[in-house]
């Protein structure tokens, strides 16, 4: 016998071993890759950028290349239109190409882009293949041998090379040679082609980088522009910044192009303009879920889970997830501590009614019920009914009670008697049945300390039901259950003495060590 005990005991923990390990790789796999969080409030940043392009046609066929940004790895791009009435548009991999015949109003047309995921310290793209290697450089005879003394001068300085050459060219006050050589207006376009024909000259590759800083309800017609250098031994492109010099993109920065002559190239029109329109809005990690478990290639996986359901079936679930941990309260309250209550799971309950009462309202509610209906028990017992007819008289009773203190509730606006509808009805008779039999068997005293126990209980386990951090946690993370099965199941081994146990066979302890 001893040994079944310790096999199944070993079963079982090594049951609750494997649990553990499950969970905590789905809780892992669900934080890595859904972006679920522990805490409930957490909400991600979505954000949309619109386009709005405008110009003049002038009679001709019109053909219209826009680029158009695509998943990398700074951010993800959850949705895309592009309204253009009378346009045919083609979709390629980095633009669009809207084309139609010659029009004669003013044309307008918008690129709506919903981007997140927006990712700090990505500060650099991989590439396995070697870039082409622009050597062309536009400088003139007279500013050439200027550019290669300015690069010589880099060159003796410590660090980074491209760095040191962006924050050198930034301060041409510091060196002569940088101040003729710098234009007296230098925009941002004008910056970076002079830091690009630069590393030309030392055999470097190179590209621009156009992009939105995102900030809420920001508009601007110039895109943000940064570089991006390749470096041949890490094989690796580095971004930097072409006014301080600095690695990696902003926080919230996103690239609408790497590379190319320009965002929009109109053909069949002039005078085109573009304005750029930031909106932010927010959304919670399950409402961002799916769109990453698709983005990660899981969008089956996530289909069969519970977060696909609909929202009134989830809501249902997040209540029903909670139960697991609630019922291992229970059972270490009754098997480990040793109080006793009425019926195994009549705390737990009690509490789900005191969610829907309110907690103070709910217990005063609960009390007066129990009272009354004890009350009225003791006067049936002298009647000497059967179980049953005595049971169902209960339940009447308790009816009667309930629907008195809704009326009175109602009529005096007091809210405590209106809490009594939220309790079930069975339960409530079950409580006062159970007490009645209690106090005629074992006396008033063992019959309330029974009561107590049983309200401590769904206390304790209202709390826990309450608390929307662990509602949460238990809903977003469901494999918790698994291990609660386990641990459990474990309980059940147990038969040594409960704490309350400890008290009452105290003299047994002391008499042996006397002895």
């Amino acid at each position: 016998m001893k040994r079944k005990f310790l096999s199944i005991r070993f079963w079982l923990t090594l049951g609750l071993f494997c649990s553990i390990l499950f969970a905590a790789w789905r809780i892992y796999h669900k934080v890595a890759d859904w972006g679920f969080n522990l805490s409930p409030n957490r909400n991600i940043p979505v954000w949309t950028i619109e386009s709005h392009l405008t110009f003049k046609p002038i009679g001709k066929d019109i053909r219209i290349k826009l680029a158009r940004p695509t998943d990398t790895n700074e951010y993800k791009v959850l949705d895309e239109t592009i309204i253009a009435s009378g346009y045919s548009v083609e979709k390629n991999k980095d633009s669009f190409i809207l084309s139609r015949e010659k029009a004669q109003k003013t044309q307008n047309i918008y690129y709506r882009i919903v981007v997140y995921d927006n990712k700090e310290g990505q500060i650099e793209t991989k590439s396995f293949i070697k870039p082409k290697i622009n050597v062309v450089s536009e400088f003139d005879d007279v500013s050439l041998p200027i550019a290669r003394e300015i690069l010589e001068t880099v060159k003796q300085k410590n660090g980074d090379f491209v760095q040191n050459l962006i924050q050198t060219l930034n301060n041409p006050e510091s060196n002569e040679i940088v101040l003729s050589f710098m234009p007296d207006k230098k925009d941002a376009f004008e910056l970076t082609e002079i830091i690009q024909n630069l590393l030309a000259l030392e055999k470097i590759p190179s590209r621009l980088i156009r992009g939105i800083q995102l900030e809420e309800g920001r508009k601007t017609s110039v895109p943000d522009v940064m570089i991006e250098v390749y470096h041949a031994k890490e094989n690796r492109w580095q971004i930097y910044h072409i006014h301080s010099g600095e690695t990696g993109l902003p926080k919230d920065f996103v690239v609408l192009q790497r590379g190319g002559a320009s965002l929009v190239d109109v053909t069949g029109g002039k005078d085109s303009r573009i304005k750029y329109s930031i909106l932010k809005s927010l959304n919670s990690s399950f409402g961002m879920a799916k769109y990453r478990a698709k983005s990660e290639n899981q969008e089956k996986l996530f289909s069969y889970s519970i977060y696909s359901l609909p929202i009134n079936q989830q809501n249902m679930l997040k209540w029903l997830m909670i139960f697991p941990l609630a019922i291992l309260i229970v059972v270490i309250l009754r098997n480990i501590i040793g109080l006793k209550t009425m019926g195994t799971f009549t705390p737990m309950l009690i509490s789900m009614a005191l969610v829907e009462t309110g907690f103070i309202p709910g217990l005063i509610a609960f009390t007066l019920v129990v009272g009354v209906g004890l009350a009225i028990r003791m006067g049936l017992s002298k009647l000497n009914l059967l179980l049953v007819p005595r049971i169902s008289a209960v339940v009447v009773f308790v009816i009667l009670i309930i629907q008195m203190s809704a009326v009175i509730g109602y009529q005096l606006d007091w809210t405590v008697a209106s809490s009594a509808l939220f309790f079930p009805i069975i339960i409530l008779a079950w409580v006062i049945e159970r007490a009645s039999i209690i106090c005629e068997e074992e006396g008033l005293r063992n019959a309330c300390k029974e009561v107590f126990c049983s309200v401590l209980v769904a206390v304790i386990t209202y709390f826990v039901i309450v608390n929307n951090t662990i509602r949460h946690i238990m809903f977003a993370f469901n494999e918790l259950n698994l291990v609660i099965l386990f641990i459990v199941m474990l309980l059940g081994t147990y038969t040594g003495y409960r704490l309350t146990e400890l008290k009452r066979f105290a003299p047994l302890v002391q008499y042996r060590n006397k002895k």
